[in-house]
């Protein structure tokens, strides 16, 4: 087993290290940096990343992050994990979900050297973490008030990746596209395998939703032989789904919803009354499809043409899985 080497730095096999690398000056000259968790393993074997905060505002991936790296002893490690907790190092510090440049990370990978902060934080990544792992799991949460029920969004289509899809053991599994600019579109071109595990919603923890992450992680790296963790099997297939709709507010107003998390839903059933503060003017919102809830704005206030629930559609999952 070699060493591997993250900025310029070795770890030897047997050693786990904590290792910053140098993103920024803040106008103050304070150096920002992102932190890097080195454990390699003495036995040969896959490496995997684990990451979170691309988006600054979403905790949920971080505290997955932390109980994930607590529970490993590197002597017990096969192969080499590298977890960045906190990937957007500035918008993790402003609670915001952007760059000081109002741009999305999670828009600029594979990145430039000579980009905007964004595009050079997004190659940095690529460099230090991507270029050194075969597979990765980069951990999100709901945006903009939303919040999301534990899911997995992958490439479907591929047979390794739907295993590992599987093992995670989420609730719901989305055949989802890539997003130029994201990164998981990025690493996808490097043949890396890639899982993104989203739950719950920015600035908040969920707790039930962390704790499936953890034991999800601990799979993964169970079934890639890195590390066996003390952990459950799945008790049951995720519910594969191909197609998802969003169902947009049809006038301004103070929304209340009709439906929770995972609720499964028929088409035309009621699942949110908008109307205006006095109660009056008030509209109902029907769901176009048959489905499950993977999603809703927890803001009460909404503008016509928001995005409220989203809704994951279930026929073509039932069939898909009877066939």
């Amino acid at each position: 087993m070699e060493p591997i080497e993250i900025h310029g730095e070795k770890v030897k096999p047997g050693q786990r290290r904590r290792i910053e690398i140098p993103v920024a000056r803040l106008p103050t000259e304070t150096w920002m940096s992102m932190t890097v968790d080195v454990a390699h393993g003495r036995r040969d074997g896959p490496s995997l990343w684990i990451s979170a905060a691309v988006h600054g505002d979403e905790l949920n991936g971080v505290e997955i992050v932390r109980r994930v790296m607590k529970r490993v002893d590197v002597d017990s490690l096969s192969g080499t994990l590298i977890a960045v907790p906190i990937v957007n190092v500035f918008g993790f510090i402003n609670q915001s979900r952007y760059l000081p440049d109002r741009r999305d990370l999670n828009r600029s990978f594979p990145g430039s050297r000579e980009g905007s902060l964004a595009s050079r934080l997004a190659k940095l990544f690529m460099t230090e973490v991507v270029a050194k792992c075969s597979y990765g799991i980069d951990l999100h949460t709901g945006s903009n008030h939303r919040t999301n029920l534990p899911q997995i969004r992958a490439n479907l289509n591929d047979p390794t990746t739907r295993k590992f899809a599987k093992i995670f053991g989420a609730p719901v599994m989305i055949n989802s596209q890539t997003r130029d600019g994201s990164l998981r579109h990025a690493a996808a071109k490097l043949k890396k395998t890639v899982l993104v595990y989203e739950v719950g919603e920015p600035l908040r923890f969920d707790f039930p939703g962390i704790a499936l992450g953890v034991t999800g992680v601990l799979r993964i790296m169970s079934a890639l032989d890195i590390y066996t963790a003390d952990v459950e099997p799945t008790s049951s297939d995720p519910l594969e789904i191909e197609d998802s709709r969003w169902v947009r507010a049809r006038r301004s107003g103070l929304i209340q919803l009709k439906i929770n998390l995972g609720d499964h839903v028929k088409k035309n059933q009621k699942i949110a009354v908008i109307a205006d503060a006095f109660g009056d003017n008030s509209v109902t919102l029907n769901s176009p499809c048959s489905g499950i809830v993977i999603g809703y704005t927890n803001n009460p206030l909404v503008n016509q043409g928001d995005a409220v629930v989203h809704i994951a559609e279930t026929d073509q999952a039932v069939k898909k899985q009877s066939d």
